[in-house]
């Protein structure tokens, strides 16, 4: 079994929250939250604080994968930062100008085209209410954070998107570089 069969075989969840990206600089870094505590998704979820703890521990930042769409065989750059706050799940990443799909998605960014994040996690413990239908999360395996299209916690967002004057030079020589 390939790694993408690895993959999905084990039974993995995702959930989506929107990213406001009224100023996105060049260099593709970017932070926000990925999830917020308290706050019931579309699918009637709610993330309950230190639900991310023990994953955390487990994986340590550079585990968790930065991906578009929740495809992994699309790995668009890396995370800098993954925590808890009193908010939710704080994220600050960078696209990696070398992948071509990151680039496509910075340019998507800038346009406000894309404008989610969304989390793959596995649920370790959660509870449902049985009267209301909302599923509290209390332990998540956290997997990867994806930009994605179409979110699915409305209130999340990514709050700022960094510059760096230098990367449009790079860009174009990452360019240069695959068309050889």
């Amino acid at each position: 079994m390939g790694a993408l069969g690895a993959f999905e075989a084990v039974r993995r969840e995702t959930k989506f929250a929107p990213a406001d990206l009224t100023t996105v600089d060049a260099d593709g870094t970017f932070s926000g939250y990925a999830s917020l505590f308290g706050a019931a998704d579309l699918a009637r979820d709610v993330v309950v604080p230190g639900a991310f703890a023990a994953s955390l521990r487990k994986r340590g930042v550079r585990g968790i994968r930065m991906l578009f769409q929740h495809d992994p065989a699309l790995p668009i750059g890396v995370w800098s930062t993954v925590r808890e706050d009193r908010r939710g799940l704080f994220v600050e990443g960078r696209l990696t100008p070398e992948v071509a799909k990151a680039r496509e998605v910075l340019a998507l960014m800038r346009a406000g085209a894309i404008d989610g994040l969304s989390i793959g996690f596995r649920t370790v413990r959660g509870r449902t209410d049985a009267r209301s239908g909302v599923r509290r999360l209390h332990e998540i395996d956290l997997w990867e954070i994806s930009v994605v299209t179409f979110p699915m916690l409305p209130d999340a967002r990514v709050t700022s998107v960094k510059t760096d004057s230098g990367l449009a030079a790079r860009l174009r020589a990452a360019a240069r570089a695959i068309r050889r």
